[in-house]
């Protein structure tokens, strides 16, 4: 139910896809913070995990395998961990008395009940898709070609493309958190706007949903 766009209806207002994870809710400095107390590092050196975990102990590098299993185990845990990124909460409330807003998180699903439930304790009850698939069609199919402005926020550059790709005149929002594993992601195409925080992504929403 929580993995597709089926359960998703759409009034006759615009629509706005957010990202969850260090869009919405803080991920990078959390999970940093989990590895410590499973004895790890995370060491910025390109921007991806793999191969930036180590061990705490020799800075071994921690196996793909073992990372995924960190990200499974922090991502069972979100409660504990994750929290809203100032203003977000209070932003994405204004953006939704006008707008239909849906959250597209990219986690694996059997993540996606817990994910549900950290949402509504922060009255962030709007609907959500979990899924590992590309966001393009995703957004796409959500917006079904409708004519009604949409727009799409997220911290991850690919996604911003694979939604530039498929729903062409889809305003792109590119969100990144002050993180510095973030000064290695790749520049986004001219089509991508940028925004330092919450208040800037809403108004940069709010003038395309009015011009």
């Amino acid at each position: 139910m929580l993995t597709d766009v089926d359960h998703i209806q759409l009034a006759d207002r615009p629509l706005i896809v957010c990202d969850v994870d260090d869009v919405v809710l803080q991920f990078a400095t959390p999970f940093e913070a989990f590895l410590q107390t499973r004895g790890h590092r995370l060491l910025p050196r390109s921007f991806k995990l793999t191969g930036n975990i180590v061990n705490g102990a020799d800075e071994s590098v921690l196996e793909a395998p073992v990372v995924k299993a960190l990200i499974h185990d922090f991502f069972d845990e979100q409660e504990r961990w994750q929290t809203p990124f100032a203003d977000a909460v209070d932003s994405l409330h204004a953006l939704g008395r006008t707008a239909d807003l849906v959250f597209l998180t990219a986690m694996p699903p059997q993540h996606a009940e817990v994910r549900r439930r950290l949402l509504d304790q922060l009255t962030l009850s709007y609907p959500m898709i979990a899924t590992e698939e590309a966001k393009g069609p995703m957004v796409a199919a959500l917006h079904d070609r409708r004519p009604l402005p949409v727009a799409f926020v997220d911290d991850m550059v690919h996604n911003l493309h694979s939604v530039g790709d498929h729903v062409p005149d889809c305003l792109l929002v590119y969100l990144p958190p002050a993180h510095e594993i973030f000064r290695f992601a790749p520049d986004p195409h001219e089509t991508v706007r940028k925004a330092e925080d919450w208040p800037r992504a809403s108004a940069l929403i709010q003038a395309h949903f009015h011009r």
